[in-house]
């Protein structure tokens, strides 16, 4: 099962993405900031950092280059209503992709299978 680790620092968001991910069938794992996400990355395996840009504590940019030094392998897409600042920040994790706010669950759910190679196991359950 392909597993998922979610920071978003809104609660609902966090929920409805989570609850929208598991649906489909990926494990998800939530935290609700960068810093929460660093002790679950030096101890678990994830295939994908979900990670919203703007949190306090550790923004998703930060949290996304500690990741990549941790697991090297591990995918991230970023969400985020900024994605024109964020890549004009330089977002330098080589696998990344970026999901600008707002977007429907079908094309979140549509874009991580892509990530993974996947049909799309959510076209008519979204």
């Amino acid at each position: 099962m392909i597993k998922i680790l979610l920071a978003e620092d809104d609660n609902s968001m966090r929920e409805y993405l989570a609850r929208a991910l598991e649906k489909v069938g990926y494990h998800v794992t939530a935290v609700d900031c960068g810093t929460a996400a660093l002790p679950l990355l030096e101890s678990e395996t994830f295939d994908l950092l979900l990670t919203d840009i703007v949190m306090p504590e550790m923004d998703g940019i930060e949290l996304a280059q500690r990741a990549g030094r941790i697991a090297p392998d591990m995918r991230v897409m970023f969400i985020t209503g900024f994605a024109a600042v964020a890549l004009k920040g330089g977002i330098t994790h080589p696998n990344a992709k970026v999901l600008s706010k707002p977007f429907h669950l079908r094309d979140l759910v549509l874009e991580v299978d892509r990530i993974f190679g996947l049909g799309s196991i959510a076209e008519g359950d979204l």
